[in-house]
């Protein structure tokens, strides 16, 4: 395993709504033998209401505010040797509290799927608050490019079929244990 994750055994998956984190990050923990956590999951269950309820309600920085203080808790774990992936919300990465917390703690990969097909996907799910109005769903695809884009691993989405990009992980790992190989 990587050097870095030896360290810190924290796999932090990013990326846009609808692009797979969870079902990837999930699988990916059980290929590891490692604790998953979804981080919109936990806000659900610490808050006791639905994401769309926050915002509705105490808005968007509020929710954001959450979700830092529950990523810092995860990191904290992974600090401590508790191996996890952890599934990252949307937004979150593109918050840079958020990327500089992870920033060499763990290794960051970013799912990064077409448009059309998160399009696709969201469409068919209608608690996302910030996937209701079309125009503004497609610009802060467009915005949150350049965060995602500073992830560690860069994984290009292709298939529908988690396993895929679970086998492109695991490989683009393998790949930085062999550059730090190069440099010692």
């Amino acid at each position: 395993m990587n050097l870095q994750l030896k360290r810190t055994p924290g796999i932090y998956i990013v990326g846009f709504m609808g692009s797979g984190k969870s079902v990837v990050g999930r699988l990916l923990a059980h290929r590891l033998g490692w604790s998953f956590f979804d981080l919109d999951h936990e806000i659900e269950a610490a808050e006791k209401t639905a994401i769309s309820a926050i915002f509705d309600t105490r808005g968007e920085a509020e929710f954001r505010r959450i979700e830092t203080g529950v990523l810092r808790r995860h990191v904290a774990a992974v600090e401590q040797g508790r191996p996890a992936v952890v599934a990252l919300g949307g937004g979150a990465f593109a918050q840079e509290e958020n990327r500089n917390l992870l920033a060499g703690r763990g290794i960051t990969i970013w799912l990064d799927c077409p448009f059309d097909v998160v399009s696709r996907r969201v469409a068919q799910a209608s608690h996302r608050p910030l996937a209701r109005d079309p125009q503004r769903f497609a610009a802060l695809y467009q915005e949150r490019l350049k965060s995602y884009r500073v992830a560690d691993i860069h994984i290009p989405i292709a298939s529908d079929d988690p396993a895929d990009a679970v086998a492109k992980i695991l490989a683009a790992i393998r790949g930085l244990d062999q550059k730090a190989a190069l440099l010692q």
